[in-house]
Formats: structure tokens, C-alpha cells, sequence
């Protein structure tokens, strides 16, 4: 399955993943135990960082994010940790170091952390069957399901395509998390069974069930009391449900039609924990980096993990293919190599070894990054969809690091972000072209009425309103918009939520009577996040039960 371009959801990974055979850096340093640095003893700021604030600033007018948080932790001590920025457009709170914001799938290593940790207690293993602990789960190849291992979940190689599912819960819908996970079976196989690299987050809700199934807490509780709790996140929330008024916590920010830029309204994953649930600040996260370049060591010296789990899940399981960078501009940041572990990315940059993530989130990005043999890590948390800007920020503090010479990143991904829309507008322009205007629908408007069945995701209605076509999804609340004539028998749905930036195509296949016989659909735009898989939906139509005589 291709990937569309920039989705706000993988931005970061679109941008590195310009991403071949590892190149370590020569010599580890040792890992260094994370300590609290008194008030007044925090190591001082590289030079090419004296002017930081003003070069977020600068990011943030360019990219139009009203806030960042961003914090830096060298040799386990935190050297800065701030807000810059308003958590909410036109209004006065500003972002600081403790204001939370949505860390989308940087979650991920939690989860994997958690597996680990379980399997240390020896309550499992990394290498256990997933139908040992789940035995009514199921996949859609007999093979795929007895082979899957609890380790296969956290590594982005099941065969299932980029994003596959993911409209089981985004936007937010009334599946739980088993009857997400049940409803695997009828999602289809891109690929074989570990042989491709394809972004998933559906097998994360598995793992959420076998961290609650071999550890008999509910994902949250045991996040907080395993993690959360001897780490001193004291701050950090597994879901939005919990968070309470006037709570320091940002508002996400998204623009509308691709061009205004309005707040998001918080979205809660409850079925989907595991795969980025987690609300933070970049507070919390500095003990949480800390703890990782420690080598999985609390700041009193007891584990949180031992090094042998973390050397896990900073092993490579699957490869990343290494493409050419989308502008020149961005050259200097192509990897010698590229994969995945157990939720995290691997790759390198100037030769120094990243182990890092990205999180989306509807009006929301971030990017966490640690170079262990340097004893760094720096996380930028944001609330607008602008992977661009936390690139930006985390580039010129790796830059600054490494001694090298300011880059203008600004600049850069400024070139990049021009390019991906020229591609939107070039997209739309060759769908215009195309278009046959004097076409007109085969059927009268009542002929494309009903509701169709995916075998995956569920129903789908489509009635008619005030003389106009109406699209709904059964159970996603937001999904819910107008079918507009396109050409022939397609038609754009517009959803009525114009911050989701994911109108679609509705294409109608008639059999020979001229009945409906099936109904596809895909993003209009390659800027709609890669979560909206509408292109993996196969809607037949529902037949109504005859009435019983």
C-alpha cells in the first residue's frame, strides 16, 4: 500500500525516513544514571543554542504552531525544560514545561516497556504465541494467526498494510478495544508475514489485551502503578477521560480545508490505549528519557527494566526502506540505516545512533529522540498538526550537540512543506482534469440510498436528506458528511467536521440490472493522514430481510 504524502501523523517519519546497514557509533559511552540536578547546576547550553527561544519562536511563526514544549536531558541531567507559545489560539495560558499535551504514539514505547517488564516477572514471553494468552485471537491467514508473537505486535512486520484498521477507532469510535481486536479476522494481508515494514497501530490494542490479560490490571492502572509511579511522571494521564477543568493541558490545533487554523476538540483512544493514549509533559519526559539512556536504571539505581529488555527494544526487527529526501535542502539528514524495533525507530544521523518516535494526533504532533552514545535525548511536544516544526527544533539541538554548524532547518522544512502541498494541489489538479463535467449519476439520487457492509469496519448509511445525499459511518460519530456529484457514479462526501481534512471519493460499481454492487472509497487529498484507510473498505449493500407472511 503506497503512503500518502506528509501525513500529519507520520511527518517525522516521512521526513527521516528519506530512510540501510547499520553504522554504529565507534565506542559507546557508558549509560549514565539519571540524578536530579540541584537549582543553579544544570549543565549551561551549548553556544548554538543561547539563542533557543528565539529560534522556536521563530518555528513557530513559520509553521503556525501557537505552542511548543520542548525539554533537552544530557549525561542524566535535564539542561532545559520550557513552554513556548499559548496552549490555546487567542488565549492567554501559556505553554510551560508542566502543561500536557496528547504524545499520540510515542505511547508506543510504554507499551513495549511494559511487555518486557512482564516478561522479567516471567508472565510471559517476548516470544510466546499471541493465541497463548489471547486464544480467540485471529488473523485473516491461519498461518499469520499461530505464528504471531507478542514480540511481531511491537514491530510493524505482521503483513497487514499501512494503517490497516485504523478507522476501527480514528476517529474516535463505540468498537471496544476486543471488539477492535476481534474484528482483525476480516482485515485483509498487504504483504507476508514479516517479510515488510507497513505502520500499524491496530496490534498495539492487542497488546493492550495481553498486558491486561497476563498482568490482571486495566492498561491504565498498570501504566501508572509500573511506570508512571517509580519513574515520578506524576503529571502524565493514559487517556483524555482523565483529564479534569482547569488542568494545564494544551488545545490541539488543526487547519481547516488545509488553510484555517481553528482548535481541535480532545479526542479520547479508550479502545486503542496502547497505541497512543498517553498525555504528558515535557517534565515527565525527561525522567522518562533519562531513565531510557540509563539503561532502564531510576534515578536511585534500581531498574525499571534491565539493559538486556532495552537492548531489545532497540534491536532492529524489520528494515526500513531508505528513500531519496522530498527537497534537497533536507540531504544532510539521510540515514545510513533505517528499522523498527519494539516501538521504536532506528536510523542515524551524521553517524550517531537515533532511537526515536513520533506522535499524531488530531491537532496534535510531537517527536521524542535519543543518541545514547552521546548520553541525549530531547522531545518536542506541539499542538498543531506540523511535523515540520518538530524536526525543525530537534535538528538544530542534535546540530548543536555534535558540533556542527547551524543548519537554517526553518528553511529546510519550510522547502518541504512547499513541496508536499504543490504535490496536493498538482494531485487535485490532475483529478480535475480528468473530470468529465457533462457526466451525469446512472441512477435517480434514491439509487444510491441504503447502507452498505465492510467486512471489517461495519455499516455505512447513506440516505437521502433536503434532496441531497448523506454519508454516515455506524460508528464513528464524526464521520458524517454530504455526497456531492463528482463525475459518472462517483461522488466526494465533504464530512461536516472540516477539521478532519479527509474528504473522499465514493465510487459506485453497478451490476448488469443497474443495481448497486459495491461502493469504494479513497482520500481526495495525499495530505489526509494515512489513518483515514478508506481505500481498504468493501462495501457491499446491505439486503433488507423480507417480512415474515
Amino acid at each position: 500500500m503506497s503512503q500518502r504524502r506528509f501525513s500529519p501523523r507520520l511527518a517525522g517519519c516521512c521526513a527521516m525516513l528519506v530512510l540501510a546497514a547499520p553504522v554504529w557509533a565507534q565506542g559507546a559511552a557508558p549509560a549514565a544514571v539519571p540524578v536530579a540536578a540541584p537549582a543553579g547546576a544544570q549543565q549551561a547550553l551549548p553556544a548554538q543554542l543561547q539563542d533557543f527561544s528565539a529560534y522556536v519562536d521563530s518555528v513557530r511563526k513559520q509553521f503556525d504552531v501557537p505552542g511548543i514544549a520542548v525539554a533537552i536531558v544530557k549525561d542524566g541531567q535535564v539542561v532545559l525544560e520550557q513552554g513556548y507559545g499559548m496552549r490555546e489560539l487567542g488565549k492567554p495560558e501559556a505553554v510551560d514545561a508542566h502543561t500536557l499535551f496528547a504524545i499520540a504514539s510515542n505511547t508506543k514505547a510504554f507499551t513495549a516497556a511494559s511487555l518486557q517488564m512482564l516478561a522479567e516477572e516471567g508472565k510471559l514471553k517476548m516470544d510466546d504465541r499471541v493465541i497463548d494468552h489471547l486464544p480467540w485471537f485471529q488473523m485473516s491467514d491461519p498461518y499469520v494467526t499461530r505464528e504471531m508473537r507478542v514480540r511481531d505486535l511491537l514491530a510493524h512486520r505482521s503483513g497487514l498494510g499501512l494503517g490497516a484498521g485504523d478507522l476501527l477507532y480514528w476517529p474516535p469510535t463505540s468498537y471496544s478495544t476486543k471488539e477492535v481486536v476481534e474484528r482483525l479476522r476480516n482485515v485483509p494481508l498487504a504483504t507476508s508475514f514479516r517479510s515488510a515494514y507497513a505502520y500499524d497501530n491496530i496490534l498495539f490494542a492487542v497488546a493492550t489485551l495481553v498486558i491486561e490479560q497476563v498482568s490482571g490490571q486495566g492498561y491504565a492502572d498498570f501504566i501508572r502503578d509500573h511506570i508512571f509511579k517509580p519513574v515520578g511522571m506524576n503529571e502524565s494521564l493514559v487517556d483524555m477521560t482523565a483529564l479534569k477543568p482547569g488542568m494545564d493541558v494544551a488545545m490541539g490545533h488543526a487547519k481547516s480545508n488545509f488553510s484555517e487554523l481553528k482548535p481541535v476538540p480532545p479526542m479520547a483512544w479508550s479502545n486503542n490505549s496502547g497505541a497512543g493514549g498517553i498525555y504528558a509533559s515535557v517534565h515527565d519526559l525527561a525522567k522518562w528519557m533519562n531513565v531510557q539512556l540509563a539503561g532502564g536504571k531510576l534515578p536511585d539505581g534500581k531498574p525499571l527494566f534491565s539493559e538486556d529488555s532495552q537492548k531489545q527494544m532497540w534491536s532492529m526487527l524489520i528494515p526500513i526502506k531508505i528513500s531519496e529526501p522530498p527537497v534537497p535542502e533536507l540531504k544532510d539528514m539521510r540515514p545510513n540505516f533505517a528499522g523498527y524495533g519494539e516501538g521504536w525507530s532506528l536510523s542515524d544521523y551524521r553517524g550517531q545512533r537515533l532511537v526515536w518516535h513520533t506522535g499524531g494526533w488530531p491537532g496534535m504532533v510531537s517527536r521524542l529522540t535519543l543518541v545514547p552514545e552521546l548520553n541525549l535525548g530531547v522531545v518536542v511536544l506541539t499542538n498543531q498538526e506540523s511535523g515540520a516544526a518538530f524536526n525543525a527544533v530537534t535538528y538544530r539541538v542534535l546540530d548543536a550537540y555534535m558540533g556542527r554548524d547551524k543548519k537554517d532547518w526553518v528553511a529546510a522544512y519550510a522547502a518541504a512543506v512547499k513541496k508536499s502541498e504543490g504535490n496536493a494541489d498538482e494531485s487535485w489538479q490532475k483529478h480535475q482534469a480528468a473530470r468529465n463535467k457533462n457526466s451525469k449519476p446512472s441512477l435517480p439520487m434514491a439509487g444510491y440510498a441504503g447502507t452498505f457492509r465492510d467486512p471489517w469496519y461495519g455499516d455505512i448509511a447513506v440516505s437521502q436528506q433536503g434532496g441531497k445525499l448523506r454519508l454516515k459511518f455506524s460508528r464513528t460519530a464524526q464521520l458524517v458528511g454530504t455526497m456531492e456529484p463528482w463525475q459518472h457514479d462517483t461522488f466526494i462526501v465533504r464530512w461536516d467536521d472540516r477539521s478532519l481534512n479527509a474528504d473522499a471519493f465514493v465510487t459506485y460499481a453497478l451490476d448488469p440490472d443497474g443495481k448497486v454492487r459495491e461502493v469504494r472509497m479513497q482520500p481526495v487529498s495525499p495530505l489526509t493522514d494515512f489513518s483515514f484507510d478508506f481505500q481498504d473498505l468493501r462495501l457491499s449493500p446491505v439486503k433488507e430481510a423480507k417480512a415474515a407472511p
